[in-house]
């Protein structure tokens, strides 16, 4: 049996007449750069996050990046996150010359640990004044602890941008203290649980549309989210090289502009993200269920079963993680390792003296997790050919 990590085709079946028009609708309408679609997906996307404004940009790299720029991110500025993460997360802070701090994370959901950001503003009084951001990450689809993130950030006068590249649709739940009453009955009224979604709750929320998301593009794409509306007009100068109106450039800015084929595609495919995110619970239920090796961690729900869009189902292995690797690969089974190497033992990274041991959470979670297949096409009869290869591989 193959079992890949991910069938983009198999879900591309399903939707093809949906696709096909979409594009060449976009191709016969001559407009080829921003117009009408991009702003159309814009609009959806913040609807669907709970939020005012969305900024289509053309990568979830790229939405981090202008989401730093737009506050003014340069060198001398601190900028605290994971060490467990895409590259990204990291890179783009380095890229306008700032500092990237770490914070280690908790060991049973991969996100920003709260305590022990707050127990890092406690060692570095100093050096608080210097920090221009936090960037929480919510890690394979799951919200990381935002109340205490923002309760902390908001003594400091901080703000935070959410890395919600893998968790468009996960949800957090309502907060009944930190934040003010008016905030939670405006959020309440858009989210309808009273839950917020992923991307609403800092000041802004950067999403990616890789097509391996599970709202992804046929290509690159991304988009920052937020509730200011002086910062969204300040991020759409950005994007478009600090112009408004054209030719008239009030500050520096870059070509960040979505590509109108790739909004048409992710507007098709929004339709379809809650059955899809449905689909992958129910897949990693299957598994939490059934895969009963000891020693093996499935991945822990921090909040309820509903909150999490598993974009990717990792587990952590007590040993031979990457003897268990070969062995699925040699079976045709699809899986990966999210991710290798801790920002702070990247070679890029050297000169800020981290070293080996500085964040034993991220180093763990590094050397013993693996990424099962948990796309939504997936079959159980699939499901249980990866279970029992694993249970083989251990006994």
């Amino acid at each position: 049996m193959n079992v890949p990590l991910l069938d983009l085709k198999a879900q591309f079946r399903t939707i093809r007449k949906e696709i096909e028009d979409a594009v060449l609708d976009v191709v016969r309408s001559g407009q080829y750069i921003m117009g009408p679609k991009v702003e159309a997906l814009e609009n959806e996307v913040a609807a669907y996050s709970g939020v005012a404004h969305g900024i289509g940009v053309t990568s979830g790299t790229d939405a981090l990046l202008v989401a730093l720029m737009a506050l003014d991110v340069k060198p001398g500025d601190r900028v605290l996150t994971t060490p467990y993460s895409f590259f990204a997360t990291a890179g783009v802070v380095s890229r306008l010359g700032a500092e990237p701090v770490f914070v280690d994370i908790d060991p049973d959901t991969y996100n920003l640990d709260p305590g022990l950001l707050e127990a890092w503003f406690e060692k570095n009084p100093g050096k608080a004044q210097q920090v221009k951001a936090v960037i929480p990450v919510h890690l394979y689809g799951q919200c990381a602890d935002m109340d205490p993130i923002l309760a902390l950030c908001g003594e400091h006068g901080i703000p935070v941008i959410e890395d919600a590249a893998q968790a468009i649709g996960s949800t957090y739940p309502a907060n009944t203290e930190s934040r003010k009453a008016e905030v939670q009955k405006a959020e309440k009224q858009k989210a309808g649980s009273g839950k917020r979604k992923a991307g609403s709750m800092g000041l802004m929320g950067c999403f990616s549309f890789f097509p391996s998301k599970n709202l992804g593009g046929i290509g690159d794409g991304g988009m920052i989210v937020t509730n200011d509306s002086a910062l969204a007009d300040r991020l759409k100068k950005l994007r478009n090289h600090g112009a408004s109106p054209k030719y008239y450039h009030a500050m520096i800015g870059g070509n960040f502009r979505l590509d109108p084929v790739q909004a048409a595609v992710l507007s098709v495919k929004l339709s379809h993200l809650e059955s899809w995110h449905a689909a992958r619970r129910g897949n990693a239920a299957y598994y939490t269920s059934n895969l009963n090796v000891p020693g093996i961690r499935t991945p822990k729900i921090a909040y309820t079963t509903g909150d999490h869009i598993y974009n990717q189902y990792v587990i952590s292995v007590p040993e031979k993680r990457d003897e268990l690797r070969r062995f699925l690969s040699d079976n045709r089974i699809g899986n990966e390792v999210y991710y290798p190497v801790p920002f702070h033992l990247q070679e890029c990274f050297r000169f800020l003296g981290y070293g080996k041991g500085d964040f034993p959470h991220s180093e763990y979670a590094a050397e013993h997790t693996i990424a099962l297949p948990v796309y939504p096409e997936l079959t159980r009869e699939m499901q249980d050919y990866v279970i029992q290869k694993i249970g083989e591989f251990y006994a």
